[in-house]
């Protein structure tokens, strides 16, 4: 357009260009091709909806902002299903002010927005002569004339949308399975590190890799990609594979010879003669009731010469901290005048955790430890009842806790050992008895006449042998 405007008697011709068009951008053409390739939904794509749900799904993916998927799903409002069967397009047409006012947007936001989506390839603008957009349908609800916001780019893009939602799912959920990896490869480091503490190993240098996984970990907080978790997680696993080797290889070399070899064939060989491995004694009267009497000046005193049960010496075992004495292994391999082959009849959640099917104390004291995770005793109250009972005698209430059924407990399991721990150090435990009630408890027969019972020094009821 030129324009005449006076100026020191001059006539000044000035070219102005048109106002109200829309400028284009090489992402504006690219989008405007992308919708030419529209031909309608297919039966089995599903409608508008299909759509909207792909887009919605394959968006956090594509790294689309919450605005565009807001203004996106908006448009979807004004949308119909028989705009998208082949031979119609998907243009909607709402007015400037009713997305400001939906949207909550400006003039000049509102603008940059309507930019946005078609760079994005999502949306086309449809410009009418006049600059502004409205619609016709016919009866049948199909558009006649439409000019406003074009969605075919978006039908266009649906199995890329459903194929990136795909791929971001997947990755989602290798993200979630290193990260779960990570923790569990800290936690078994910990876990080495505490060991190797306990066994009383000098922990310097695992405490030093300790502290470089929890950093290392810190790092891999951050990471959203899998290959770099990936990358990670192999370091932290193959560390923890070297300290439990070193972990493994230290105790090995501190316990030297006192590990006892593992006997691995325990009833002999099948064709070569029995090998035995005792030291024959020229005088086999020196182990015997009759050889001690002969050979040692003070007679040997029986259990009930002493009035209590010990030791062959008459003492009764170790010392408590109370001054009291707690009985003792008996030369039979009882204590407290139970077996371990009768202590596990009585308690048989012990079983599966012993080695061998004629166990020793040792390996009650053993499976006992294991038995107490079962029954929520801490590892603290556990050494608690070591101390004050004796390791034999905690494994023996142990398993009594563990003959229990479910609802003789007030409150758990290991509350009620706690109490058995309290009762024994102030001396009022009475495990023979709870024995004898096992033993009730658990015959198979009707009820027997018991014999008569006297209470013993350590507060133990004992039958009363007739003579």
């Amino acid at each position: 357009m030129e324009t005449e405007s006076p100026g020191f008697g001059q006539n000044t011709k000035i070219n102005q260009r048109p106002g109200g068009l829309r400028r284009l951008s090489l992402a504006m053409i690219a989008t405007d091709r992308t919708a030419e390739g529209f031909t309608g939904l297919s039966d089995g794509a599903g409608g508008p909806g299909a759509v909207l749900a792909a887009f919605k799904a394959a968006a956090p993916y594509l790294g689309l902002p919450p605005r565009v998927v807001h203004a996106v799903d908006w448009l979807f409002r004004f949308t119909q299903r028989q705009d998208w069967e082949p031979g119609a397009r998907p243009v909607v047409w709402p007015s400037a002010t009713v997305q400001q006012a939906d949207l909550d947007l400006g003039v000049s936001q509102t603008k940059a927005l309507n930019r946005l989506l078609v760079e994005l390839g999502l949306v086309v603008m449809r410009d009418s002569p006049n600059g502004k957009r409205y619609g016709r349908r016919d009866r049948s609800g199909r558009i006649i004339e439409a000019y406003g916001f074009d969605l075919s780019p978006l039908g266009v893009r649906l199995e890329e949308f459903r194929a990136v939602a795909e791929k971001g799912r997947a990755e989602r959920e290798a993200v979630r399975q290193l990260r779960r990896r990570i923790t569990v490869a800290r936690k078994a480091i910990e876990q080495i590190v505490e060991t190797a503490i306990e066994v009383g190993l000098e922990p310097g240098g695992f405490v030093r890799e300790a502290e470089e996984a929890r950093r290392l970990c810190r790092r891999l907080g951050k990471e959203e990609r899998s290959d770099v978790l990936a990358f990670g997680v192999t370091r932290l696993e193959d560390r923890h594979g070297e300290l439990r080797q070193r972990l493994e290889s230290l105790i090995i070399q501190r316990r030297g010879g006192a590990q006892k070899d593992v006997e691995t064939d325990p009833k002999g060989p099948e064709n070569r003669p029995h090998q035995y491995k005792y030291k024959p004694n020229l005088n086999p009267e020196q182990d015997t009731v009759s050889g001690i009497e002969k050979s040692s000046p003070t007679p040997v005193r029986s259990v009930a010469a002493v009035g209590k049960p010990g030791l062959r010496d008459g003492s009764s075992g170790p010392q408590t901290g109370r001054g009291e004495q707690k009985p003792a292994r008996q030369d039979d391999g009882t204590v407290l005048r139970i077996t371990p082959d009768e202590l596990v009849r009585l308690a048989p959640r012990l079983r599966p955790y012993l080695g061998r099917s004629s166990p020793a104390w040792p390996d009650i004291v053993e499976a006992a430890d294991w038995l107490r995770h079962d029954l929520g005793v801490s590892k603290p109250l556990w050494g608690e009842a070591c101390l004050a009972m004796g390791r034999e005698q905690a494994a023996i209430a142990l398993a009594i806790v563990s003959a229990r059924p479910a609802g003789h407990f007030r409150s758990t399991p290991g509350g009620y050992f706690h109490g058995m721990v309290a009762r024994a150090r102030a001396g009022e435990l009475n495990l023979g008895k709870s024995i004898w009630g096992l033993r009730a408890q658990g015959r198979s027969s009707g009820p027997e006449k018991a014999a008569p019972r006297h209470c013993g020094p350590e507060g133990l009821s004992i039958p009363q042998i007739s003579t």
